[in-house]
């Protein structure tokens, strides 16, 4: 609940950001983190909110190591190691 209560305030924060800023508007959120400590209901709701952004036109960046998640989000961008070092992969 603790993480849903901020996703929330997150949400509402850039809405009241992008309403007393005139034409600044704000087309972006990046969450990092959170995601490991959700059960798999609180998941599927937190999605579900972050779908509801994304359709209205904004764009979501999730950050995080939970391998559900690839699963759920159609793009991604991947690092991974390798022998050399870091490798980022599209």
């Amino acid at each position: 609940e603790q993480f849903l209560a901020s996703l929330s305030l997150a949400f509402g924060l850039s809405d009241v950001v992008q309403s007393y800023s005139g034409a600044v508007r704000l087309d972006s959120i990046f969450i990092d983190e959170g995601f490991g400590s959700l059960d798999t209901d609180t998941l599927d709701t937190a999605m579900r909110a972050l779908e509801g952004i994304r359709q209205s036109g904004r764009v979501v960046g999730i950050i995080s190591h939970v391998s559900e998640l690839q699963s759920r989000i159609p793009t991604m961008i991947r690092r991974s190691k390798s022998h050399r070092g870091r490798l980022n992969r599209f």
